[in-house]
């Protein structure tokens, strides 16, 4: 994790509400590279996609190396903004799913993907970080001081 330590207790700017979208893929059969490999290779595309144009709606990402196991979270204005870019036929997304379905079925288990989607309404989440670089939600909205948004985590969630 770089950046410089933000000095104090800060938690994440906003009180709106955020969607927390989890995605990875699992090489299943390190041999079969022309099946994992399209697959690993098409989520930087989205991400720079959707970093061109804010509009679109992701608030910001985390990657999650692994082993096997690779992942991406990501952080979402709305459950709407993210249906948005998935079912958009002229976007990075849908090319990149019809292809893996395609090769999915010719690869026999090569390669798995998950998906998690979690829409946690306003007043129902609360963040904090000490003396950490920006982070998480905090990265994805930005810092403010807890004193902002309440001391307490039962202050910040609204209790």
């Amino acid at each position: 994790m770089g950046g410089k330590p933000v000095q104090g207790r800060m938690t994440a700017d906003g009180t709106d509400g955020v969607v927390i979208f989890l995605i990875g893929m699992r090489v299943n059969k390190w041999r079969a590279l022309r099946s994992w490999l399209p697959v690993f290779r098409a989520m930087p595309r989205m991400i720079k996609e959707l970093a061109q144009d804010p509009a679109r709606g992701l608030l910001g990402i985390r990657a999650v190396p692994g082993l096997r196991n690779f992942s991406v979270l990501q952080y979402w204005e709305s459950k709407e903004k993210l249906l948005a870019y998935a079912s958009d036929q002229n976007g990075e997304h849908r090319p990149a799913w019809a292809a893996f379905n395609r090769r999915a079925r010719a690869g026999g288990g090569a390669v798995g993907i998950w998906h998690e989607t979690y829409v946690v309404p306003a007043g129902s989440y609360e963040t904090i970080y000490g003396d950490m670089p920006p982070h998480g939600l905090g990265q994805a909205r930005g810092l403010v001081p807890v004193g902002r948004r309440g001391e307490r985590a039962a202050q910040r969630l609204g209790d």
